[in-house]
């Protein structure tokens, strides 16, 4: 016999405390900590028990007995089961600066640094407006906390028992996709279009073969790439060519690894997004990492430069540089930028972005940044700036050639405000930076996803 799960408590009212980095409500029962889903700050719940724990339990709100100011009604009928979302119950306003409180607590218990000056939270606030192209779609002046998401990658389900498909995002903690029509925060050329994208799958033969649709969307139309196990039927791709054709997609297919991602014939498209303010439109391809949120990142942008205050006669060095989101509207400013970045891929479409926007003033070099880079020539310049925008792991490895190359400004752009604090400390308390600013960015607006940004200086 296996062994006898444990009974959970049963249900009871407790006092949210606090909100934690993941989103949930943070209480005690018992001198136990709880954590809730569902629960804000302030809020009295009855909660009900889901997992115990030796340290800590877990739990979900049955009922809010007396509700926080800052609950609103989630505007997805999905909410609390799809784990796309989990702030969906909390004001817009509320959930960024409960971010930057999270930002500032993160800094001070893991970094032990203090900004001299906290900056404002980032939003995306009234859209910048791109030059128009021919076949581009206008951004809309609509509610920027919603239908933001232009990149996304989608699960897709065949399910026998309800004899019929799924698409969209996982179940909260779950393999299984959530059940929606819906989704209120992808673009909503994508976001409305779920129902459709599933009966599409529904009538073609691979649909128990298919588990993957990825969005890639720019300033203009929406690729989507359809992620394939067996090779389509020949029918299966004219129905797919005819879904794109009539409802404004580009369809590609994607048989295994990035290399075979492919558009079906007449699907072709070149994405590109643009930097209005800096007079540089961004090419890239379907499956490449890009922002997003479109106007965020625009703003990111402006804002990153704005602290970098790059003069015509510096150099600057732009780490984890991708596609050149940074650092082509750092060349329009300096003498000098060099980019490095780990994925060849897209160092060649870096190049060719900076071709196509005529900015010669850029040096793009392939790395691993956090391998050994004592062989590489770049590693040998001085740099007066330093760009540096790493993924959730950080930028230890680096930080060391930071300090050797010259630099006195440094810009840290970060995804994940763990290893921010802890390079903060390494570049404070071992480096002799300051840390003059920093602040949170909603990059993912109803999520507890934060992105944020420092500025150090020595």
């Amino acid at each position: 016999m296996g062994k006898k799960r444990k009974a959970l408590p049963e249900p009871v009212e407790a006092l949210i405390e606090d909100l934690t980095h993941d989103g949930r409500g943070l209480t005690h029962v018992g001198g136990k900590a709880v954590f809730v889903h569902g629960a804000l700050p302030g809020e009295r719940v009855r909660l009900r028990y889901t997992r115990v724990q030796r340290r800590y339990d877990e739990g979900v709100v049955d009922a809010v007995l007396t509700p926080s100011p800052q609950r609103v009604t989630p505007r997805c009928a999905s909410f609390g089961v799809c784990g796309g979302c989990s702030l969906q119950h909390m004001d817009s306003e509320a959930q960024i600066q409960a971010k930057q409180a999270i930002l500032q607590d993160v800094l001070r218990r893991i970094g032990k640094v203090e900004p001299m000056r906290w900056l404002e939270p980032l939003t995306a606030g009234e859209p910048v407006q791109p030059e128009a192209e021919p076949g581009s779609q206008p951004v809309s002046l609509q509610d920027q906390h919603w239908g933001y998401r232009r990149k996304a990658r989608l699960g897709v389900r065949w399910v026998a028992k309800k004899g019929r498909v799924l698409v969209g995002f996982r179940e909260r903690g779950s393999a299984f996709i959530a059940d929606t029509e819906r989704c209120e925060v992808l673009h909503p050329s994508v976001g409305t279009r779920l129902s459709d994208l599933a009966q599409l799958i529904e009538g073609l033969d691979i649909r128990e073969r298919l588990p993957q649709i990825e969005v890639a969307q720019g300033d203009g139309p929406v690729v989507l790439v359809f992620r394939v196990l067996d090779p389509p039927s020949d029918a299966d791709i004219a129905r797919l060519q005819a879904f794109g054709t009539d409802n404004g997609f580009h369809v590609y297919l994607q048989e295994g690894g990035v290399d075979t991602v492919r558009p079906l014939p007449g699907q072709a498209i070149d994405l590109y997004y643009s930097l209005p303010r800096h007079q540089v439109r961004i090419g890239f391809d379907p499956t490449d990492f890009t922002q997003v949120n479109l106007e965020l990142n625009r703003r990111m942008v402006d804002q990153a430069l704005a602290l970098l205050d790059v003069q015509p006669d510096e150099q600057v060095l732009d780490l984890f540089c991708g596609l050149g989101n940074f650092t082509l509207p750092i060349a329009r400013q300096a003498r000098l930028v060099v980019g490095v970045e780990g994925d060849e891929g897209l160092v060649r479409r870096a190049r060719a972005n900076a071709e196509r926007n005529a900015i010669h003033n850029v040096d793009f070099h392939s790395a691993d940044l956090y391998g050994d880079l004592e062989p590489a020539s770049w590693r040998r310049q001085r740099f007066d700036k330093v760009l540096l925008d790493p993924p959730r792991s950080g930028a230890r490895e680096v930080l060391d050639l930071i300090a050797d190359s010259g630099a006195s400004r440094l810009v840290y752009v970060s995804c994940y405000p763990s290893t921010l604090a802890r390079d903060a400390d390494y570049l404070v308390n071992g480096l002799g930076f300051r840390l003059l600013a920093a602040g949170a960015m909603d990059m993912f607006p109803h999520t507890a996803h934060l992105e944020s940004m420092a500025l150090f200086e020595r």
